[in-house]
């Protein structure tokens, strides 16, 4: 018998690879990390990548009903920091896929704090 939450979790992380192929980023590693490991109740995937050039890349995927906004934005600004520590090395790239309406604030604040942004409507 299959479980079926692998099932949804390989799906998803297949998902993430393909979106982030045709953006054409691609890892050597992508792991999945829970918020709950870094203390944190937030409704995100967090993926840890590899980069081909052996850099650590963090991938932050969104999806909900209500917009995100700047506060929210903050949030995920401290969960870098807290991944930062978890692994104890450098997160170079930071990217976030949103799959919700965006504040425009909220997508300034990333953007200055050097995340790339991709908002995708449902």
């Amino acid at each position: 018998m299959v479980d079926k939450s692998t099932l949804r979790y390989d799906k998803h992380m297949k998902e993430i690879v393909e979106y982030l192929q045709h953006k054409n980023i691609i890892f050597k590693s992508l792991k999945e990390i829970l918020p709950k490991e870094l203390g944190s109740r937030k409704k995100v995937s967090l993926y840890i990548g590899v980069d081909l050039k052996g850099y650590y890349a963090l991938v932050m995927q969104v999806e909900k009903k209500s917009r995100v906004l700047r506060k929210e934005a903050g949030d995920f600004l401290a969960l870098h920091e807290k991944l930062e520590s978890y692994i104890d090395s450098k997160v170079t790239k930071k990217y976030i896929i949103i799959q919700a309406p965006l504040c425009s604030k909220a997508k300034v604040l990333l953007e200055e704090h050097g995340w790339k942004v991709w908002n995708v409507p449902e």
